[in-house]
Formats: C-alpha cells, sequence, structure tokens
C-alpha cells in the first residue's frame, strides 16, 4: 500500500480557522503565565487545535525520530536565536513563538538574542555562545527581509537564515512568498469584480515592498488589465500614509473601486480616510491589507488581509536545522534549500463585490 503524508498542522491554521493572531495562539497553547483571555478566546482556540489535530507536546528521550542522531540530544540541545530587532516590529516575535515550540518539540532549547544591527554587539554574542558545548546551531534571523552580508564567525556552526538570504549558496534561508502574496491580494480584488485596484505600497527600496508590487502588476498582467501608474502610491508602512495616500488616490479623476495596502496599518488609515471622504467600506470602497496584525480583527469593518506566515517561518527554520544536523551525522547529503513560505487569504468584511453603482458614489465624491 503506497504511503501517503499529510501537512502537519500549524499555529497559522488556527489562527486562521479561529480569527486570532498567531501570537494568541502560542499564547493559548503554551499556557503562558500571566496572559490574560477570555474564556471564550481560548476555549475557542483549544477546540481549533483538537480539531485540526495540532499537537506541541514534547517527546520523550527514547521516542528518537528523523532528526535525531543517537546520543546527540543530551550533548547538543542549545540553538542560538540571533535576531537584528525584536521589539520594533511584532513580527519577530511571532517568528520565535514558531522557532521556539519546534525547538521544543524535538527535545531542543532555544536561547534568543537581539543585537538591534549592532556589529559589535553581534560579535560579542557569537563569541561568548559558539564555543558553548551544547551549541546545535544558529538561527539567524533579520525584522525585514533582506540580503545579508554574515559574520564570518557563523562558517564554523551549522546555521539556517531566516527571513533574510546570503549571497553565498552554502546556507539554508526561508522567506516569505511576497510576490505570490501581492498576487493574492489583487486577484481577490479582481474575482470580486474590481478593475480600478488602487495600491499604497511601503518604501520602494525594501524587499518586501518590491516583491508586494510585483505582485500586484502579475496579478493585473494575469487578467490582461493594463498597469495604471496613476492608481500606485509609495507609502512608509504607517496608517498616516495609508490615510494621506487615500485622499490622494481618491482625488484621481477615475479613482478605484478598491484599494490593497501593502500592510494592515497602512489599510487602517485607508479606511479612515474613506469614512473621512463620506464613503463607506466596503460598500462604496473595497480594502485589503497584508500582515494578518491583531488590529485587521478590531477595524470597522474588519480587515480582509493576507497572512504574513511568521509562525511558519521560524518553526521551518529550526526544524531544517534540525534536518540537516541529522543528515550530517548520518553522512546524507546536504541540500541546502530557499524557500518561499506562502500565507492565505484571511476573508473579513472589508471587501464587497463591486456594483456599477459604486462607481457612481465615488465619482460623485471626486468631482
Amino acid at each position: 500500500m503506497k504511503k501517503t503524508t499529510q501537512r502537519r498542522p500549524t499555529m497559522t491554521d488556527i489562527a486562521k480557522l479561529t480569527g486570532v493572531s498567531q501570537s494568541t495562539v502560542s499564547l493559548v497553547l503554551n499556557n503562558a503565565s500571566g496572559a490574560k483571555f477570555s474564556d471564550v478566546t481560548r476555549d475557542k482556540v483549544l477546540r481549533a487545535a483538537q480539531e485540526l489535530g495540532y499537537r506541541m507536546t514534547p517527546r520523550e528521550p527514547a521516542a528518537l525520530d528523523a532528526f535525531d542522531t543517537p546520543g546527540a540530544q543530551s550533548e547538543r540541545n542549545l540553538i542560538v536565536y540571533l535576531a537584528d530587532e525584536i521589539s520594533t516590529s511584532p513580527h519577530p516575535v511571532v517568528c520565535i513563538d514558531g522557532a521556539r515550540d519546534a525547538a521544543f518539540a524535538h527535545g531542543r532549547l532555544l536561547a534568543v538574542y537581539s543585537t538591534h544591527g549592532n556589529a559589535e554587539i553581534e560579535a560579542r554574542v557569537l563569541a561568548a555562545t559558539l564555543d558553548h558545548p551544547n551549541l546545535l546551531g544558529v538561527i539567524y534571523a533579520t525584522v525585514y527581509t533582506r540580503l545579508v552580508a554574515l559574520p564570518a564567525a557563523l562558517a564554523k556552526v551549522p546555521t539556517v537564515l531566516l527571513n533574510c538570504y546570503a549571497s553565498e549558496a552554502n546556507l539554508s534561508s526561508v522567506v516569505p512568498a511576497e510576490v505570490a502574496g501581492g498576487h493574492t491580494a489583487t486577484d481577490y480584488l479582481l474575482a470580486a469584480g474590481h478593475r480600478r485596484i488602487g495600491y499604497i505600497n511601503g518604501e520602494p527600496y525594501q524587499d518586501a515592498a518590491r516583491d508586494r508590487l510585483k505582485g500586484y502588476r502579475t496579478a493585473l498582467a494575469t487578467a490582461d488589465l493594463p498597469f495604471a501608474p496613476e492608481l500606485v502610491r509609495e507609502g512608509d508602512w504607517s496608517s498616516g500614509a495609508g490615510f494621506e495616500q487615500t485622499l490622494s488616490l481618491m482625488r484621481e479623476p477615475n479613482p478605484p473601486t478598491a484599494i490593497f495596502c501593502a500592510n494592515d496599518l497602512m489599510a487602517l488609515g485607508a479606511i479612515e480616510a474613506l469614512k473621512q471622504l463620506g464613503l463607506r467600506v466596503p460598500d462604496d470602497v473595497s480594502v485589503v491589507g497584508y500582515d494578518d496584525q491583531e488590529i485587521a480583527r478590531h477595524t470597522h469593518p474588519p480587515l480582509s488581509t493576507v497572512v504574513l506566515p511568521n509562525y511558519d517561518l521560524g518553526r521551518w527554520a529550526v526544524e531544517t536545522l534540525l534536518q540537516e544536523e541529522h543528515n550530517r551525522a548520518v553522512g546524507a547529503p546536504l541540500r541546502r534549500r530557499t524557500v518561499k513560505l506562502d500565507g492565505p487569504l484571511v476573508e473579513r468584511g472589508s471587501v464587497k463585490v463591486i456594483a456599477e453603482a459604486n462607481q457612481l458614489a465615488i465619482n460623485n465624491i471626486s468631482d
């Protein structure tokens, strides 16, 4: 009989099913002390985890799996997670949740260090940790997806890159599939009947902004629609930029019937700008965000958005590090991989199928 395999459910799946954030799911399932949730939220997360068959209990020492080498677990069980930033964005914390849970599930420990992008701090952390007798390897993470120049000290220790990549193809790395995400958001609006779709981007020098714009343009081209430069604005990821650029878009002679914002904060600003203009979301103008931050559930209306799969990024990085360590131990060939992880689109209440009357009402506002 042919053996079939099924993808293991993750916290991202639970978050999508329950409508809460990946961080909330992690805190509930880890029974985090001091975390306060309503009984309804806690029960909803636990029921969803059970329904999906999610498990995160640590293995018994004897229960070795494909990632383990006999005798190695007790000797080298420490994974160093080196991040340039943690506190400046909500995303790195969720990556750490995924990495920690993967390490815990395989009987390892995760030690997290934040360097604030300071080369001196980074060098001191590496000097203090790389010679630790229990060190298994390093997860090297960045807050923004980018090309990195790795410190030379990492050449002597197993390393996996998270949300970044190096010019040398000798390390595995995992990044979000941003082109696919931009395509998903735009295609969702196209399927709702929109043909004039505005786009508010982040700072254009960043990989995420460039790739989400590429996904937007690719989706338009796939639908045989021309790219309209007048419908694109550059922002800075802030709600204020979303507000101002939405006002600018709606002053166009032929304004958009839908706006795709490259992150949720700008989408929040877009919704407020449309309200100031006397337009209703989604009845008059639809709005889609990106990231699926906690605020997306609490906008009015709740925001449809593409999930940035931070939790799965962290989990993949640790599991790849463990797999590569196992391959070294048994003499199997090392297969370095660069993986781009998709995030699903979460439908809420900010998008509506377009009607002709919508465009007439918008044109009246802009006159």
